[in-house]
């Protein structure tokens, strides 16, 4: 073989291992989370019904980067330290780390500053920020806005524009509890979000690269809209009206998200 001839092929393998290189690898394309939602905690079997479910998450055949509980993780209220331990402990032998965002019964409207402070000293932020395979997820407590309260000590909008703008131009997948959508059961409409509140959330929203709203609260598996972001309902892992313990299986792929839903079967 002549020294031109290796010095050519050299050249060519070198080529073809940087193109290589620079190409994403296919499981970087593709962004895959579990969504559980309204496992009411402290109520009925939903703690065995939630371990469950732990378990199978733990048995996808999938590569799935973190759980989101999209609220509604007790039933009324936040416990106090022994009793949440114990209560949360279904979560633990998850393999994957997983992110909590409060829900209406975990901080009640009746009573909010306790409630908030309760969740911020018990599970975590009313707003934070996670990224995974270069995606921005941001979780937020939206109830002020939807219901048109305060709770003292937090300014929702701020708070959300700030994680938003955090992400630092990275595609954002924005959790909350209570989609921005009118609740219909019952053969009628029932009143949703305060009008106000909803559109600066869609505003705060349109702002930034927000490929999708994932939500829970209605108990029921529903697609609403928040301006042109779409927002998808996740059912719930508590009995409530007779329903079966389910989660979602999410999939963001080229900017775009789907999801499989996957039933706890008695």
């Amino acid at each position: 073989m002549s020294k031109r001839f290796s010095r050519g092929a050299a050249c060519i393998a070198l080529l073809a291992a940087l193109v290589a290189a620079a190409l994403p690898a296919a499981a970087d394309e593709v962004l895959r989370f579990v969504q559980i939602t309204d496992t009411h905690l402290g109520d009925r079997d939903h703690a065995e019904r939630s371990r469950r479910l732990v378990a199978e998450i733990n048995r996808l055949p999938f590569d799935v980067a973190c759980v989101v509980h999209t609220g509604d993780i007790f039933a009324g209220g936040v416990p106090a330290a022994p009793e949440r331990e114990r209560l949360m402990a279904v979560f633990r032998d998850l393999k994957v780390p997983i992110h909590f965002l409060p829900g209406n019964h975990d901080i009640p409207a009746a009573d909010p500053e306790r409630g908030a402070a309760a969740y911020r000293r018990e599970v975590g932020p009313l707003v934070h920020r996670a990224e995974h395979r270069g995606v921005a997820l941001v979780f937020a407590y939206t109830e002020p806005l939807a219901l048109g309260f305060a709770v003292d000590g937090y300014d929702p909008e701020a708070e959300i524009e700030s994680a938003l703008a955090g992400a630092g131009g990275r595609p954002i997948l924005f959790f909350h509890h209570r989609p921005s959508a009118e609740d219909f059961y019952n053969g009628a409409v029932h009143p949703g979000w305060d009008a106000g509140g909803r559109l600066r959330l869609e505003r705060i929203l349109g702002r930034h690269p927000v490929r999708a709203v994932v939500t829970g609260h209605f108990h029921r598996d529903e697609l609403h809209w928040a301006g042109g972001i779409p927002v998808f309902a996740g059912p719930p892992v508590a009995a409530y009206w007779g329903r079966q313990a389910s989660f979602r299986l999410y999939e963001l792929r080229d900017g775009r998200l789907g999801y499989r839903t996957v039933y706890l079967y008695e």
